[in-house]
């Protein structure tokens, strides 16, 4: 049976994130004192105490990697390893690091270079995003072809989409595509249009600050939002981290993916069961245990043992 570890993405972040990891294990600690450095922030403040900077871009992309990736060493600790690793759009980060490709400290450091070049990718009130729910993303793709401004910024699962562009183009899409049968089009509360072609100019600056980060070649493979293929190759991680900005995430297709490659257990690692949500709707037979607290990590180690005990 091979495990994959899974990470969410932005979106997910609450103050209190992986507290009671840090205060369980003087590991957690280290981490979170090494974060502080490469992310030049006091993430200890970030992480627990009440502010606002945890739902600004720029500060929440470093803080969730910390916390996922300080919930990942607790499990690395208790012997649980990845066959392979995969991440909803900032969640390829942990991927990543997870993967052996990328070191924890890079992946804080450019995170928040990330969160502070999409933020400013387009100006305030200008971009804006919405989920579709009960569409086939057929229907939807048909829908918005003829819409400019307006694009598809994730395929989360079988009948969830979620659209991006410019407000007026993503607006005029909510009213076709309600009127096309959509059960609900939601507004999401963003900062900008992330991953449409809004962001290109935001993906070649970041292109430059990856070159400045080490890239090795994965212990294990990685699946790539732009693609949902098996990343195995150190070479390719930089184009796809630079295109994923201004891409579809293709996450559905990754979960297909996994299953395809024999994962039977999914370790979601982050807050919230999003994850497990997308899992269920795309691949109900595949297991999915998720860990956002300590206690959590015996739940992974009993669904290990049963997995174990019946193959």
């Amino acid at each position: 049976m091979k495990i994959a570890f899974c990470y969410p993405g932005q979106g997910v972040q609450k103050t209190g994130m992986a507290q009671d990891f840090v205060l369980s294990d003087s590991r957690a600690g280290l981490m979170l004192d090494k974060a502080s450095a490469a992310a030049e922030l006091d993430m200890r403040a970030l992480l627990f105490e009440e502010n606002e900077k945890i739902n600004i871009t720029e500060y929440t992309q470093p803080a969730l990697v910390t916390a996922c990736m300080i919930m990942t060493e607790s499990l690395l600790a208790k012997g649980v390893r990845p066959d392979i690793a995969a991440g909803l759009s900032l969640g390829e980060y942990c991927a990543l690091t997870v993967a052996g490709a990328m070191s924890f400290e890079d992946a804080v450091r450019i995170t928040r270079i990330r969160g502070r070049l999409m933020a400013g990718a387009v100006p305030a009130g200008e971009g804006a995003m919405a989920a579709v729910i009960g569409l086939e993303s057929g229907v939807i793709e048909q829908a918005i072809k003829d819409i400019e401004g307006c694009y598809i910024a994730n395929y989360n699962c079988p009948g969830q989409i979620v659209i991006t562009g410019r407000k007026a183009s993503v607006e005029e899409a909510m009213v076709r595509l309600t009127g096309a049968g959509a059960r609900k089009v939601v507004p999401l509360n963003v900062s900008g249009p992330f991953h449409s072609p809004l962001l290109k100019k935001c993906g070649e600056e970041l292109g430059k600050a990856l070159v400045e980060i080490s890239i090795k070649k994965p212990e294990i493979p990685y699946i790539a939002n732009v693609t949902a293929q098996i990343v195995t190759d150190g070479k390719e991680i930089r184009p796809l981290l630079q295109k994923q900005v201004a891409s579809p995430v293709r996450w559905e297709q990754t979960l297909l993916r996994l299953k395809e490659s024999g994962v039977g257990l999914i370790v979601e690692i982050g807050p919230g069961k999003t994850i497990a949500g997308f899992c269920k709707k795309t691949c109900p037979e595949t297991e999915v245990v998720s860990v956002g607290c300590v206690g959590d990590i015996d739940k992974v180690l009993e669904a290990i043992s049963i997995k174990e005990h019946v193959s």
